[in-house]
């Protein structure tokens, strides 16, 4: 009978990812989730896996993975989250934009997400018994906006497991005297007074840490430095515009100027994440800078 190390070429031709992904897959990923689940098998109530990973790392992908190994290979029922299907809509962020600081019009920062929304819906996950259904939330990146429900996938419970990944996810606030210090162009022309800065702190500092406090396990996908991950923007942004150029479709295509901009929102966040998540994740993979996986770090748990 196949396994689903046999299988996984399904896997990796759905995602449309290259061989060498197999390699780690097999190599590294698989014997993680093995891992994880020996840890968490005496857990008396639904566990949450965090993902934590900057733009382009790969939590996604990673997410997708262990659904398919763990839902659709070894028969466990899943349900996928991401901190990006709770961002605030778009008249919330506009309200905020006008209300608190322009910059949060762009969503990503912490103060731009639905947060007890997300602590209701892993709350519930976590309830949820033989039969009962539950909606999951969804964003609209096309749209900028919160998909309609009719778009939100439905799970039949119980859930195993709770797969929870997202950019800042398990981040920690900054002290008062780093968040004075403005750190790019962005934050020096744009956040002159640091309100903004400040006030993306403050609500770390709040919800955010509720919700990551439901986090039962924390995986970290380290990017070698941010410029990596602004190298890594830059060529989704590319790989978008071949798409579009091929469809005679050029408009949502950022400039270099403009990626350049768009990355500063989570410079902060993001090196901060580096300096101080390796010292609380539960499992650390460093990535090079072609994401290939270079070493593999395990904390036992508190």
């Amino acid at each position: 009978m196949p396994t689903a190390l046999d299988n996984i070429k399904t896997f990796l031709d759905r995602e449309k990812l290259p061989n060498s992904y197999r390699e780690q897959a097999e190599g590294i990923f698989i014997p993680f989730i093995e891992h994880f689940r020996a840890v968490m098998a005496a857990s008396d109530v639904t566990p949450v896996l965090g993902i934590h990973g900057s733009q382009g790392s790969g939590k996604s992908t990673l997410a997708e993975l262990i659904y398919w190994y763990l839902q659709e290979q070894s028969g466990l029922n899943v349900a996928l989250l991401s901190l990006d299907d709770f961002y605030l809509t778009l008249a919330e962020r506009q309200q905020l934009a006008e209300t608190t600081h322009p910059l949060l019009r762009t969503r990503g920062v912490p103060g731009t997400h639905d947060i007890p929304l997300a602590l209701a819906t892993v709350a519930k996950l976590r309830a949820l018994t033989e039969g009962e259904r539950l909606l999951l939330p969804r964003f609209n990146k096309a749209c900028d906006d919160r998909a309609a429900e009719s778009d939100w996938p439905e799970v039949l419970g119980p859930i195993d497991l709770i797969v929870f990944e997202g950019w800042c996810v398990g981040a920690t606030p900054q002290e008062a005297a780093d968040v004075d210090l403005a750190m790019n162009e962005l934050e020096r022309l744009e956040d002159a007074d640091g309100h903004w800065r400040q006030y993306v702190n403050t609500c770390l500092s709040g919800e955010y840490q509720q919700l990551f406090a439901e986090l039962d396990y924390l995986l970290m996908l380290k990017a070698p430095s941010f410029s990596c991950v602004a190298n890594w923007r830059g060529e989704q942004e590319e790989k978008l515009a071949k798409r579009q150029l091929a469809g005679a479709e050029t408009s949502g295509v950022m400039s270099k100027a403009e990626i350049l901009r768009f990355i500063q929102h989570y410079e902060r966040l993001t090196t901060h994440c580096l300096n101080t998540l390796p010292a609380k994740a539960n499992c650390v993979m460093s990535l090079g800078v072609h994401r290939e996986i270079l070493d593999v770090q395990y904390r036992e748990r508190e």
